[in-house]
């Protein structure tokens, strides 16, 4: 399997090389150069299989020519032998037509741990083939950070630097990552939101003078979902639900919390891949950038504004980039203008090829904080869920897309309401515990670094605590 670029011009590489280099050189994402297609009898013969096994159904055609199924399988095993759950992501029923998928089985309570517990294993797997040592920065909104530090902590051959915006993601998500003390992990809180600290990242993966740092011997990736290798292990759970709702032979549809686009980007890539998905239902609160740019086109960047969901506090989704790529035609060079300009003006229109290529799967929906709150109280009173701040916003667009009541629909629990106690506890009344194996975690010691939003700071304390590659 080779992957390409969306913007055209970087050298095509295998899954070995994409996951470790997180970014494509010329600015873009990698996808796979063709979508591998499942016949429906192939789908239906991966019912009733554990999740590690479907795993490794699903993935083997990415990792080709990089991983044995063995090798593959060792992985996935490793990876998902964790989980506080037998099923891993098991379904939770509703009523007759709605569905939670949940996600928050993993040891920091989030989605971000289907994919991460697999990823920093990959990095070790492949960085054991050779000498280099490799330094991972992130961004995070509030869960990819803790997933990811609890993926690679103590981990050889990785340092790992997460930005998070200080003061913009709750305690629970904080001390999530800043009570890790390995000599490995690197917490910085910046003075900035979310797309600020996304924005140093992606400009530090393209700055020449970082990468000569060090003797030339600076080796970085990404485990944010522009990521690949974070985005596939993604795929499996849409296949997982699907397959216990009557899949292939029955259509199901997905209501996604969305923020950066990759957790529902993956839904796509099952639907590319065969699996029957009758609408993804893309989420957004407040910054609502992608219910703006799927319902009108107007891919224009506001103000972030904090809200209780705060890891859908973006207002530039960096895979949207890789849809816009499928649907427009794959045309590199044209994607690559497009985005250039959207990078000078923070603004864009979807091109007519990008708008109706989106609408034959994806339709959204805005949820504001009243919106919010009112889900989270009927799932409690009606249900007896209690739900974060982002499946509340999930399950309040599944319940307004007027999906055929014949068709399930499993809105994405994507986080554990443990992460966010005060905002659940204001509304439902509800003050939600942490699992048993986290409950030490407000008397563990923190440790970061508070720096100033700008790059040169950051790339600055990353060059000077990063251990450099020996095969430089």
């Amino acid at each position: 399997m080779k992957y390409v670029s969306t913007r055209g011009s970087a050298p095509p590489l295998d899954f070995e090389g994409v996951t470790l280099a997180g970014l494509a050189s010329d600015g873009g994402l990698y996808v796979p150069e063709e979508w591998p297609r499942f016949s429906q009898d192939e789908i239906a013969a991966m019912a009733g299989l554990p999740y590690a096994e479907l795993a490794v159904r699903v993935m083997a055609p990415f990792t080709a020519g990089s991983l044995s199924d063995d090798e593959l399988r060792n992985l996935c095993q490793a990876a998902y032998g964790s989980f506080a759950h037998d099923a891993v992501t098991p379904l939770v029923q509703l009523d007759q037509q709605h569905w939670l998928l949940e996600l928050f089985h993993g040891p920091t309570l989030a989605f971000k741990d289907v994919a991460l517990q697999l990823l920093g294993r990959l990095f070790e797997h492949f960085l054991s083939r050779s000498d280099n040592h490799l330094t991972i920065v992130g961004a995070t909104s509030g869960d990819t950070g803790s997933a990811a530090i609890d993926a690679v902590a103590g981990r050889e051959r990785i340092d790992i630097f997460i930005l998070h915006p200080d003061g913009r993601v709750s305690d629970v998500q904080r001390r999530q990552m800043t009570t890790v003390q390995a000599p490995n992990v690197h917490n910085i809180a910046i003075d900035g939101s979310f797309d600020d600290a996304q924005a140093m990242v992606k400009r530090m993966f393209n700055d020449a003078d970082m990468a000569a740092s060090n003797g030339g011997c600076f080796r970085i990736t990404a485990v944010n979902s522009i990521n690949w290798a974070r985005l596939m292990a993604q795929v499996v759970y849409y296949f997982a639900a699907a397959l216990q709702l009557g899949g292939p032979q029955r259509k199901v549809a997905f209501a996604v919390p969305t923020g950066n686009f990759g957790d529902v980007f993956a839904g796509y890539v099952a639907a590319r891949m065969g699996l029957p998905i009758e609408r993804l239902i893309v989420a957004t609160n407040v910054n609502d950038i992608l219910h703006r740019a799927l319902s009108t086109g107007d891919y224009s960047a506001g103000t972030v504004t904090p809200t209780d969901a705060p890891s859908m506090d973006i207002q530039v989704s960096s895979n949207f980039e890789r849809l816009l790529f499928d649907v427009g035609g794959r045309d590199g060079v044209a994607l690559a203008e497009q985005m250039r300009g959207f990078e000078a003006d923070k603004a864009m229109q979807l091109t007519n090829a990008q708008r109706d290529g989106a609408s034959a799967l994806f339709t959204s929906a805005r949820a504001n904080a009243e919106a919010m709150r009112a889900t989270m109280a009927y799932a409690a009173e009606r249900y007896g869920q209690i739900l974060d701040p982002h499946t509340a916003i999930g399950l309040a667009a599944a319940r307004d897309a007027g999906i055929d009541p014949a068709v399930p629909v499993v809105t994405l629990a994507t986080a554990h309401p443990a992460k966010f106690p005060d905002a659940v506890k204001a509304t439902t009344g509800v003050n939600p515990d942490l699992p048993t194996r986290m409950g030490d975690l407000f008397d563990r010691e923190e440790s970061f670094t508070r720096l100033p939003g700008t790059y040169d700071a950051i790339r600055d304390y990353v060059a000077e605590h990063a251990t450099e590659s020996t095969d430089g």
